[in-house]
This record gives C-alpha cells, structure tokens and sequence, in this order.
C-alpha cells in the first residue's frame, strides 16, 4: 500500500484491508478527517455520520480480524445521495419539504452495503428531489466541483460526484433517471455506470420517474464501480421492477481486452445533432484511436436524433413526477426551488395521450437502439458536450435548450458507463459514455477498463482551487421575463389542472412551457394501434 489514504479506490482499500496493511478504522478516520477539512467550500454532504461510522469500522475490523473480510467491500467507507433511505438518520432529497424527515427502514442497495460490510460516511447533496438544481433558495446550498470550486459538478447525483472525486470517500450511490450518474462522473472525471432497468432494486430510493429511474455507483476507476455494482445488483420481490436474473462476476472480463470487439460510434449525438465543443470532439476522436490500437474494430452508427430522445425521456419525466409532487405544489409550491418548479409544473398540462404517446414513443425508440447493437458489443459516445460549466451561471433552461446525451440510454433502458476520456487546456476533464445490451454491464465494464488502463487520466487528481459558492448566488428566476399576458393565459390552463399558484410561480410554469411544447411537438400520435406502451405488463418480464 502507498499514497495517501484518502486516494485510495475501493480495490486498492479491499486489497490492503484483507492483507492487514490497513486498518478500516484509519481508513475511516481520514474520510472523515478529509470531509472536516474540506466540505465547509466543497459543500457535498448534507450529512456526516461520523459517530456511526468509526462505529462500523471497528466492528468490520475486529471481524476481519477474526474470521478474515466478506468481501471487497468490508470495512470500506461509502456516502449516499440524499434520496436513499436511511434508518434513524434523516433522508431529505435536499428539501425544505423533507429537511426532517427520518425513514423508519433502509433502502435495498443500503441493506446489500451494510450486509457487505460497508461503513457509512453520511448522506450527500442533490438536486432538490433529483432534478431540481443548482439552486441556492434551498436549506443547503449546491454541492461544488473539486477540479474548480464555481463550477458545476454534474447533476443530480452532485454530492456523490464530489465527495469521491475530492477523496472524502472511496465510493457512492447515486441515481440516473435522464443521466444523473454519468453527468457528474463526466464533469468530475469519474466512472460512473446506470445499470439496464431492473437490475438493481429502487425500493426505498425516493422516485422522479418510476418508468426511467435507476440506481448505481460513482468511483476513481471502472474496477472500483463494479466491485460495487456486484453488491447492489440482484432481484428485490419487494421491487415489482427489478429482473428475477443472476448476476454475474462483473469483474472476471474486466482483464481480457476489447480485441475482437466490435464498438459502434454514435457520432452524430454530438456533431450533427448538437455539436459539442472543439475539446470534447477531439477527445472522442483520440478515444476512438486508442480503442482501435487495442484491436477493437470502431464503426458508425446512426440511431434516432437525440432530440427524440429529448423529448420522450422529457414528456414521461415531467408527468410522472407531477403525479409525485402534485399535492404538494397544489398547497405549498413556494417550498419548493423556483428551478424545481420550473422543471415539475409542465407535467401538470401534459395530457394523458400525450403522456401515453410518449411511452408508445419509448418503446419504438427501445427498440430502435437497441437493433442498433445488433452485431456489436457496445455503442460509445460522448457524455457531454464540454467542461463543466460555471455553476451559477447556468441558466434553468439549459437542460431544455441543448438535450443531455445521456438520456437514450435511459430511454432504451440500457447500462451505460462514463468514464474520463481526458481533460480541456484549463484543466476540467471530459467524459465517454460506454452502453450495451441489457443486462450486459459486463462488457460495458470490460470496454471502459480497458480504455481507462491504456490512458493515463487516473493519474491526475483534482486541485480543489478556485473560488468556492460559499454566499447565495445572483439567479436569474425562470420566470422573470414573462409578461402579463403569458401570466393570464397560463393562469387559465393551470387552473383547470387545479393549480391555483401565485404569480411567482406561475411565472416558472410560463416560462418551462414554451420548451416543453416544442418537445411534446416531436412525439408521433395518430392512430399507430401497433404501437405498445413501454410499461404494458408481460408474464415474461
């Protein structure tokens, strides 16, 4: 063992542990001594249980001590985003709504760590509920980059992505619902994997959208996340939506290479479709090389425009989380963020056809992307479309205006890995997405292993400099530049949904709805009877 502590992956740690050259316990204390001196500018938990965790640690190390480790896992720190259920310590989705809010259980993949001998760190920053963020009108502000404080570290799984990528700990849970995992591993230079649909269980995780929601890691390196996907995986009878299927040893491929392999380029995501800028294209462009030199064979592949994609993930989102939060932004929406708002009351005035449309429209793009794959191992494009973007500068309506690329894999349903594929001139790095057939994490894993192996990016670590966002941040309000008449026209539409809203906040709601028209627009109708809703019931799933 060497280095520091806290630089240490979950199989560096699992490998010392088990050799008796490191103590959970030291492991433990430098997480935490690392979360005292940094969190108060890195701001990535919400919070720490300390007490709790040297607790775990000595208990796993007098078991190890005893009867040797249960597995890689065992003895070593993780955090969880604050969406995850945790018995007696209190789970907030970084919400007012929720601030005290204490669960009674744990969620399932909190269960599978703390059988696997895990030792919880605390809970980390979000979004507000998964999708509403940055903002600064919360009880906890926004969680920063560690690679350069102002900037953004990906949403909304933001907390996780800092704390492992500023070393306060090995690993951490977050979601992906349109990207919420492989955002943040992209802007913060992490592997991040969402699993296929149905692979790891959600109960117990608080929901965006049930059709499209997943649970998985965020770690330094690809061999890190699926040691950790290894212990979440698996079937739940307590979650309708997770697949009676074996899991396999996700890291017995991860050594033999992609030679042979045949990967399919989607490059029109973003050079056609939404071109991303200079230093991420020349980026895939090098990435591309460096999977040839290690003898996999690269082709082009077109699937459907993101744009598509865009537009069904956004129409089944909103709708699905309207139906979560409609109680509450019907009696409280001031409890909410003004950028939460924004993203959660259009789903108010999605009709039911259209909502319908857009899960017969899943399907057809299902099945488009994955006919794709046929005759290939795994399609491979950006994450995103550059660094990380200035935090509070980021405009509300960003998300709508240049369409995530993450969101069609979420769409389709399949894993999906980001991984760091190098970095810009200033020092901010940049992410590729790696995806597969469902219920193939193990090539996708096996893929983005071997590309991180033959390229030198884990060597770099974040500086954490610059200037943090430690005061509230100037925002703009989504709904600032509406006028009267746009108030007036939305007032009569959202209050035939039974909204009745104040001007502030129907102001979001005028100003999200534009956008999401323009998306509804893309979303096939007519009288296709052919065409099956993504969720309708099959006794084989």
């Amino acid at each position: 063992m060497s280095g520091a502590l806290h630089e240490l992956g979950v199989a560096a740690a699992a490998r010392s542990i088990a050799a008796r050259e490191l103590s959970p316990v030291d492991l433990t204390e430098a997480c935490l001594a690392r979360i005292d001196a940094l969190d108060p500018r890195l701001h990535a938990f919400i919070t720490v249980t300390a007490d709790l965790a040297i607790e775990q640690a000595r208990a796993a190390e007098a078991e190890i001590v005893r009867r040797g480790p249960r597995g890689p896992l065992h003895g070593v720190p993780y955090a969880l985003k604050d969406i995850y259920d945790t018995r007696g310590i209190r789970t907030t989705a970084h919400s007012a709504l929720l601030a005290d809010r204490v669960p009674d259980a744990d969620a399932a993949c909190h269960e599978r760590l703390q059988a696997a001998g895990g030792v919880l760190l605390g809970k980390l920053a979000t979004h507000e509920f998964a999708t509403g963020g940055p903002a600064w009108d919360l009880p906890w502000p926004p969680a920063g980059n560690p690679w350069r404080l102002d900037r953004f570290p990906g949403g909304s799984s933001s907390g996780a992505a800092a704390a492992v990528a500023a070393g306060l700990a090995p690993y951490a849970l977050g979601s992906d619902t349109g990207g919420s995992i492989r955002l943040p591993a992209g802007f913060s230079g992490l592997a991040g994997i969402k699993p296929t649909y149905g692979r790891v269980s959600k109960r117990g995780v608080l929901p965006l959208a049930w059709t499209l929601d997943t649970c998985g890691p965020l770690a330094w390196t690809v061999e890190d996340a699926a040691l950790v996907l290894a212990a979440i995986a698996g079937h739940d009878p307590a979650d309708p939506s997770t697949a009676a299927l074996p899991v396999p040893d996700f890291c017995a491929a991860l050594d033999r290479g992609v030679q042979g392999l045949r990967i399919g380029a989607v490059r029109h995501f973003y050079e056609a479709d939404h071109r991303a800028d200079d230093a991420a294209i020349a980026a895939m462009d090098a990435s591309l090389d460096v999977l040839r030199g290690l003898g996999a064979e690269v082709v082009d592949v077109t699937l459907p425009p993101v744009d598509d994609y865009q537009a069904c993930y956004r129409a089944i989102m909103m709708s699905e989380a309207y139906a979560i939060h409609a109680a509450d932004l019907a009696a409280t929406p001031g409890r909410y963020a003004a950028v939460t708002r924004f993203r959660l009351l259009p789903g108010a005035l999605i009709g039911a056809a259209q909502y319908a449309n857009a899960l017969r429209f899943q399907r057809v793009l299902a099945r488009r992307t994955r006919d794709a794959l046929a005759g290939l191992d795994v399609l491979v494009t950006a994450t995103t479309y550059g660094a990380a973007p200035v935090q509070a500068a980021m405009a509300p309506e960003g998300t709508f205006v240049k369409p995530p690329l993450t969101n069609p894999f979420n769409i389709a349903q399949l894993p999906a890995i980001s991984v760091c594929n190098g970095f810009t001139a200033d020092g901010m790095p940049l992410g590729m997405q790696i995806a597969g057939a469902p219920f193939d994490e193990a090539t996708v894993l096996r893929v983005a292993h071997a590309y991180e192996r033959a390229t030198p990016w884990r060597a770099a670590r974040p500086p954490l400099d610059g200037e943090g966002a430690d005061a509230p941040q100037p925002m703009a309000r989504p709904g600032a530049g509406v006028d009267r008449a746009d108030l007036d026209r939305w007032r009569s539409r959202a209050a035939q949904a039974g909204l009745h809203l104040d001007d502030a906040s129907l102001a979001d709601l005028a100003a999200s709805m534009p956008h999401v028209e323009r998306l509804l627009a893309r979303i096939p109708g007519g009288r296709d009877y052919a065409s099956v809703p993504a969720t309708v019931f099959r006794h084989d799933d």
